[in-house]
């Protein structure tokens, strides 16, 4: 079965709420889809959303990559020749890894109907049914405490709290305030999105850890490319930390795990260019003995889909930050995952399972 045609269309679906970091205010996601169909007919998706502060993707460049690049070097070629597909990708390019994703993620989609099973299976197959954090964004401590509150109303038994911003003091009145809100049933990840120095998280995870604030991880501490200040909070708290913005690809994993500089490691496809690198990464992760979670930008249920099953078809895999399509205004996408609260299903369609997308949300 051959690709015959690949196509790009931007869209754009407002948030219910501002959703803020240390590094970005998102109100908008905007999105490159990404429709690869094959001679048969068969349509594969994927997604790629721009985030110039994490990845250095724009709308235009990823537009650019998979149009004057990609498209010329697999149109033709044959699905059953993934590795060749693969390495196409992966090589054809430096960096540009959000547009590697959706092309790659579109490719698998095509490659599992066509051996008619679910991609979750054809990858691996270890679970079916996932549960997702929720993301608390940062704000003054009252309104995330107000947002927590609201979550653990909801059924979200995990919550992730972004932290990072202002003063160290800032950040412990925040989780101070989350947790006399929310009581200790539920559990708390912290994401400094490279917030704070190596000093700053010694000291603010241990001052955590004094007054019993029970913190499940912490989340990219440091900055991206301080590996040396990444180990040294690892080595001087108890809290299990979280390597994520420092892991793009296997070669970024092999450092970290060589130097035993994180307790865990977060993989995204829009990080790893998509799932065949992502499944290199989790396996050097699992031979090291170090469990993964599975993580996503602001994106639809297309690119959420596509992570999800990756996540769900591995063992070592044992978190899920895929609350991405919840924090929008609307779902445009019909078929896919399922949420339902917080729990994820995916279903027995074969491939990513999704169907169309709303069309009032895109434009070309």
């Amino acid at each position: 079965m051959r690709i015959h045609t690949i196509e790009t269309f931007r869209v754009a679906v407002p948030l219910k709420k501002p959703f803020k970091t240390a590094l970005r205010v998102v109100t908008v996601a905007e999105s490159i889809v990404v429709k690869i169909t094959a001679e048969d007919g068969r349509i594969g998706y994927g997604e790629a959303p721009p985030t110039h502060v994490i990845t250095g993707d724009s709308i235009s460049s990823i537009e650019a990559a998979i149009r004057d690049v990609f498209t010329p070097l697999l149109m033709n070629q044959s699905i059953e020749n993934r590795e060749l597909l693969f390495h196409t990708i992966h090589s054809s390019m430096v960096r540009n890894t959000s547009a590697k994703a959706a092309v790659d993620s579109a490719i698998y989609d095509l490659i599992a109907q066509f051996a008619g099973m679910p991609l979750f299976q054809f990858l691996g197959g270890y679970r079916s049914t996932m549960e997702t954090d929720y993301t608390v964004s940062v704000n003054e401590p009252a309104e995330m405490a107000e947002d927590a509150s609201a979550f653990r109303k909801a059924g979200y038994n995990v919550l992730k709290i972004k932290v990072g911003t202002e003063t160290i003091q800032k950040d412990l009145e925040r989780i101070r305030a989350i947790r006399e809100k929310i009581g200790f049933d539920c559990k708390l990840r912290l994401d400094a999105n490279q917030g704070w120095t190596p000093k700053e998280a010694i000291f603010a995870i241990r001052k955590m850890e004094d007054e019993g604030l029970s913190i499940e991880l912490v989340e990219q501490p440091v900055l991206a490319h301080d590996i040396e200040g990444l180990k040294q909070v690892t080595d001087h708290t108890a809290t299990p930390i979280m390597a994520d913005e420092s892991v793009f690809s296997p070669q970024d994993a092999i450092r970290v795990l060589q130097t035993r500089s994180a307790d865990l490691i977060n993989i995204k496809l829009m990080k790893a260019g998509g799932i065949h690198q992502a499944l290199a990464i989790n396996k050097l992760a699992e031979s090291y003995g170090v469990p993964c979670m599975v993580g996503s930008m602001i994106e639809t249920k297309v690119g959420i889909t596509a992570a999800a099953h990756f996540a769900a078809s591995q063992r070592n895999i044992n978190r899920f930050d895929f609350d991405a399509p919840l924090l929008l205004s609307k779902d445009i996408v019909e078929g896919g995952v399922k949420y339902r609260g917080q729990v994820m299903e995916l279903t027995d369609a074969f491939g990513l399972g999704i169907q169309q997308i709303e069309e009032r949300y895109v434009w070309r």
